[in-house]
């Protein structure tokens, strides 16, 4: 009896969030007091804020709008929003504010843990494309979740446009369920290589 394919590891590569607050900032001001920053307006609008833990990469806008990329988790972005919110008070750079965030991307990466047909996952699967001469992934647009997903013959694949992690999880279970349907996946063997792996570092 064959024993059943692991199942898909998920992980979230990055979250990218946009934070607004109901007053100005002064991106001068926060140049002139914080070392961990970059501001050349006649080059960018925004400042640049790195902060280090966790790891997250802040523009900040004088409108008080705010970009945070970096975060590998819902958690991790809250925490990275406090930090930032709470270093800028400690300055008398804001009052007293109430930030509201909102997730406009969720970048993950998963493996499915099987091989995939491609050929016959881009003839069988609507709102998908495969041009292999081009690029060796397929390109798979779901409706629900709403999410774009790059899907490769070793089963690995990126998920973009998610906008909370259980969507995530939801698209890579919907994809899994529905190439297993079709049969366009087998077990993975060994001596299997992928073509991403040229991609990798």
């Amino acid at each position: 009896m064959s024993s059943a394919s692991p199942k898909p590891i998920i992980k979230i590569e990055n979250i990218v969030a946009t934070v607004s607050i109901d007053q100005r900032i002064d991106l001068e001001e926060i140049e002139r007091r914080l070392n961990n920053v970059e501001y050349e307006p006649e080059q960018f609008p925004g400042l640049i804020f790195r902060l280090e833990q966790p790891r997250v990469t802040a523009l900040i806008f004088k409108s008080g709008k705010m970009v945070i990329t970096g975060a590998k988790s819902t958690e991790e972005l809250i925490r990275a929003v406090k930090t930032i919110f709470a270093i800028l008070k400690r300055e008398g750079i804001i009052e007293k504010a109430r930030p509201r965030i909102q997730i406009q991307n969720i970048v993950a990466s998963a493996n499915l843990n099987v091989q995939v047909d491609l050929e016959k996952a881009a003839y069988l699967l609507e709102n998908s494309m495969y041009e292999p001469e081009q690029f060796p992934g397929l390109i798979y647009r779901l409706d629900e979740p709403r999410v774009v997903l790059l899907l490769f013959s070793s089963g690995k694949m990126v998920i973009t446009g998610a906008k909370r992690e259980e969507e995530v999880k939801k698209a890579v279970d919907r994809v899994y369920k529905k190439l297993e349907e079709l049969e366009c996946i087998r077990k993975m063997d060994e001596e299997d290589l992928s073509e991403e792996e040229l991609f990798e570092d």
